[in-house]
């Protein structure tokens, strides 16, 4: 078989970059510019004479604009922080009763926990959109976040029963020698030991919630609750908006899980891979 030559492979990687970076260089390159500036033509490929006005705009001005920014951003930090507490507290406890305790149909309810992540999630967005209109859920913090938590659960689970199955057992026997409960294990032994998985788990729940956009559209119809990335898409064909202030809410939008994802990448990595080798 023929040996691919360097080339092509710098030539294929440099085009997967541009294709995922230029999108991203356009936003911020628009968000920099005035409207003037932006309805050019030619369109500049460099900002002529960068300004923050529409950082400013979005972060103090006034206006329906940047109010619905700012009230959007404020409710897609209470639900992603939210999720992620809920979905952290309960996989860790499920994760440990999988891993370490003995009850009848534990191997069948583990894989059928599992078994959920192969179905679309979309296909259950009516039935759940139902459920929580049944229960006055639709516009509420309470109602999108348990669909984040009902979304992210088996996969939280997945993760850290993974990093507990591969924890010593001893240490938690000599902890039952010494009479600690399991409550007692689990708080002051396994939870310690497992905390890298904790983490790594929380940020990777963390970022999926950050990205959610169509169940968010469904179940929040008004700006009480509809979080930064369903805003900006409502605005854009609600309102005639300038492009820059879209432009520069979206590079907010995208900061935050970037900045995540970047300064916490080893604890990702670390989090997930350590408890395939211990």
């Amino acid at each position: 078989m023929p040996r691919r030559r360097p080339w092509v492979r710098t030539l294929g990687i440099l085009f997967i970059v541009l294709w995922s970076l230029v999108p991203l260089y356009w936003t911020l390159n628009t968000s920099l510019q005035t409207d003037a500036q932006i309805s050019a033509k030619p369109a500049h490929y460099l900002p002529p004479s960068p300004t923050l006005s529409n950082y400013h705009a979005l972060l103090s001005g006034a206006g329906e604009i940047p109010d619905t920014i700012r009230r959007s951003s404020i409710n897609i930090v209470v639900e992603c922080t939210a999720a992620t507490i809920v979905t952290v507290v309960l996989a860790t406890l499920a994760a440990y009763a999988f891993a370490r305790m003995r009850f009848r149909g534990r191997n069948l309810l583990f894989y059928a926990v599992l078994a959920t992540m192969a179905f679309p999630a979309y296909t259950t967005l009516i039935p759940l959109y139902r459920i929580m209109s049944l229960f006055g859920l639709v516009n509420t913090y309470t109602g999108i976040v348990l669909v984040y938590v009902s979304g992210f659960l088996p996969l939280a689970t997945w993760i850290l029963h993974s990093y507990m199955t591969s924890l010593p057992i001893a240490i938690e026997e000599a902890g039952q020698v010494d009479g600690a409960s399991r409550m007692q294990i689990l708080w002051r032994i396994v939870l310690p030991l497992a905390w890298p998985g904790i983490v790594s788990t929380a940020i990777i729940t963390f970022l999926f919630a950050w990205a959610q956009f169509l169940f968010p559209l469904v179940l929040s119809s008004d700006l009480s609750t509809q979080p930064l990335t369903v805003a900006i898409a409502a605005l854009q064909g609600r309102h005639t908006v300038p492009f820059g202030l879209l432009n520069a809410a979206g590079v907010l939008a995208l900061a935050v899980p970037a900045v995540i994802a970047v300064a916490l990448n080893r604890f990702i990595v670390n989090g997930l891979l350590s408890g395939s080798v211990k």
